[in-house]
């Protein structure tokens, strides 16, 4: 007897249909719950979050995505040169000594309070789930940028302690360190909910200090000392792995931009004059405390840089922080004094950073510096 696929599938197609029919007619409550995209808000949302699609906010998946396409470890940068630059007595100036020294303190902990605050308190105030989405890749990203550190300090044989206590014994490090604590407490107190605007306003402060003055400010002294190394053929493999934190970082600041920007949009009476000016205040104290740490770190001339020219250099990206939130310009027309790092950072086109590809991920000890 030969068998008929078409008797076959006619039960089961039966079968199908009966129990999607009785899903629907048994759950019609459930069904209502699916989530319409036009629903979904950054903030105070009331739809799933559990509920990734439909896509309302395709820009924050669009960013998960070149996130995970640009993965790196630390380990795979081969710290070998560095090493032997380093235990040579002539291989580095005291001066330059004093500056990656200075540059790990500061940064093995400041990626530690960014993740933190993440996790502990900007994750459960975001009501979108692609917002939310790239949250998490950029808390796993702020773990590998903590490890790499950690990997520099170990391979250069650094005192340890020194270097990870130095946000408690550095001023101009802990100077930076205790702007930001108070922001990181607001969101992650137990009791802190959003829902009002005096509430909504704190979390949208938070959102735009980590965004635009911490990961948009607060690095770039370190980062264009690091990468001046670099240049000079020193310290490549640290250098290295800064440029690619530098390209993940420069993603973090555009993401917390976008979804600075969206918030306002959903809930504009956030937006006041006395919030911007207060925004504002924010600005020129925080352009303070990174060109106190320009002086602390290099107080002579190092690498063809001194102190001073990272003055005109913090007000020109601050400038450039506070247009793309909406505010007016706070210093007037400051030029970039490092024609070479808009290379490396392209601070003019940082929207378009993954596609104009001005770092592409390579494994270690490929990066050309030419």
């Amino acid at each position: 007897m030969s068998l008929s696929w078409d008797e076959e599938a006619a039960p089961a197609k039966q079968a199908v249909n009966q129990a999607t029919l009785a899903t629907s007619e048994g759950s019609a409550e459930q069904v209502a719950l699916r989530v319409n995209a036009d629903d979904k808000r950054i903030i105070n949302g009331k739809t799933d979050v559990n509920q990734l699609v439909p896509f309302k906010y395709k820009w924050a998946w669009d960013k998960y995505l070149a996130g995970c396409a640009n993965h790196w470890m630390p380990q795979e940068v081969n710290m070998q040169r560095d090493i032997e630059l380093w235990k040579n007595p002539n291989g580095l100036t005291d001066d330059e000594r004093r500056l990656v020294k200075r540059n790990l303190g500061f940064f093995v902990t400041a990626d530690s309070l960014a993740a933190n605050n993440i996790v502990l308190g900007t994750y459960r105030h975001i009501t979108a789930p692609e917002c939310r989405q790239y949250l998490l890749r950029q808390a796993f990203e702020e773990a590998i940028h903590t490890h790499a550190y950690q990997y520099i300090v170990e391979s250069l044989g650094l005192d340890e302690q020194e270097i990870f206590n130095a946000y408690n014994e550095v001023k101009s490090i802990r100077d930076k360190d205790e702007f930001l604590i108070p922001f990181i407490d607001t969101l992650t107190d137990p009791a802190f909910t959003t829902g009002t605007v005096e509430n909504d306003q704190k979390l949208l402060k938070s959102l735009i200090v980590f965004a635009c003055l911490m990961e948009g400010l607060f690095f770039y002294v370190g980062f264009t000392q690091i990468l001046a190394l670099g240049r000079q053929n020193k310290m490549m493999g640290a250098a290295e792995q800064y440029q690619y934190i530098l390209r993940d970082e420069s993603m973090h600041c555009n993401f917390g931009i976008d979804l600075i920007n969206t918030i306002k949009m959903e809930n504009p009476l956030l937006w006041t004059p006395a919030f911007k000016e207060e925004i504002k205040q924010l600005f020129q104290k925080a352009v303070e405390l990174e060109y106190a740490y320009a002086e602390d770190t290099m107080p002579r001339g190092v690498l063809g840089l001194n102190a001073a020219m990272f003055k005109g250099y913090l007000r020109f990206i601050a400038n450039r922080r506070a247009t793309q939130i909406g505010l007016e310009a706070m210093f007037d027309q400051e030029e970039n004094p490092f024609p070479w790092m808009s290379e490396m950072i392209d601070l003019k086109k940082e929207r378009n950073f993954f596609e104009t590809r001005v770092i592409e991920y390579q494994t270690g000890g490929a990066l050309n510096w030419d």
